[in-house]
């Protein structure tokens, strides 16, 4: 080793360096320690006793938690509802980015174009229909 080697910030001794085809953390995570996905997931498939009206079932507590959130929001429960609209949103693809319309086809303009022309061509019709005398109502006396 040069003994002009200068040690300092981003220039740690050669000997306390990773070692090449060594890695960093030797022991790494052991093998039985899940993350939080997995455990969340457990946990949701794990069942619970459930009481509806006179019955007791046994649901995952996902259902449970499904079920609950579903009634608070048909009693009028608006930040229920909200996370019942979002959940729906998420999982069937309906995201409002999403939901924009394909661009028209030229035979649908060509249709709203018609459309158009038939309204304002009755709406002309109604402005200019003939007014009547104030005084006759329509019927003979």
């Amino acid at each position: 080793m040069p003994d002009d080697y200068d040690i300092g910030y981003g220039k740690p001794p050669i000997t306390t360096r990773f070692k090449k085809g060594r890695s960093g953390n030797p022991k790494g995570r052991s093998k039985g320690t899940k993350n939080l996905k997995t455990d969340l997931a457990e946990e949701l498939r794990q069942t619970v006793a459930v009481r509806e009206g006179e019955t007791t079932r046994s649901v995952t507590k996902q259902r449970a938690m499904v079920k609950a959130l579903m009634a608070k929001a048909i009693k009028g429960d608006t930040r229920a509802a909200g996370k019942i609209i979002d959940l729906i949103n998420a999982l069937l693809g309906l995201d409002q980015k999403q939901g924009r319309a394909r661009p028209l086809t030229a035979e649908e303009e060509a249709l709203i174009e018609v459309l158009k022309a038939k309204e304002s061509s009755e709406v002309e019709a109604s402005q200019y229909q003939e007014p009547t005398p104030a005084g006759s109502s329509g019927s003979d006396e």
